[in-house]
């Protein structure tokens, strides 16, 4: 089916892809760019820090496996680099963008319907295809881009954005 609308990889590659701005939204509606770096009472991530870790996951889990890119994923750096710029932020993100849309806008479904081609995070078991595995990633995203709008709505006020 390649790139035809109705086909799972141009689908997978559509929602994230908006999500992805989505993201870029939420970044850009803090005020204070030191607001990123915050984390508030127990709160272990900073938006700027799960902004970098949504990044990374899907450039690995989708370009580097799926689509064999050469992007090298440094998890510890996701987690740990600190006061990085939003604009730098935002210009991983928007690589992350295109990266989904070149790599998802390509794969058949036949490859999606197949077992995902690398060894899957433990609590997903040791067998999922490629396609529960983008269901799984795109919960994941979701699940990270609500927890960036409460800290800003409970940092800096406002609405969902």
């Amino acid at each position: 089916m390649g790139t035809h609308e109705s086909s799972l990889g141009p689908a997978f590659a559509s929602i994230l892809v908006r999500e992805l701005d989505r993201l870029i939204r939420q970044l850009e509606a803090y005020p204070d760019e030191a607001d990123l770096w915050t984390t508030p009472g127990s709160t272990r991530n900073s938006p700027g820090t799960l902004a970098l870790h949504l990044a990374g996951n899907l450039e690995h889990f989708v370009g580097s496996v799926l689509g064999g890119t050469d992007y090298v994923r440094d998890r510890d750096a996701e987690f740990g680099d600190r006061d990085v710029p939003r604009d730098e932020i935002v210009r991983r993100i928007r690589a992350c963008q295109a990266t989904l849309r070149d790599v998802l806008g390509g794969v058949d479904d036949a490859t999606l319907l197949a077992g995902y081609p690398a060894r899957l995070p433990a609590s997903l078991g040791e067998h999922a295809s490629s396609a529960a595995f983008l269901a799984h990633l795109t919960w994941h995203f979701g699940w990270h881009l609500g927890q960036i709008d409460y800290h800003r709505r409970m940092q800096v006020g406002g609405e969902a954005v």
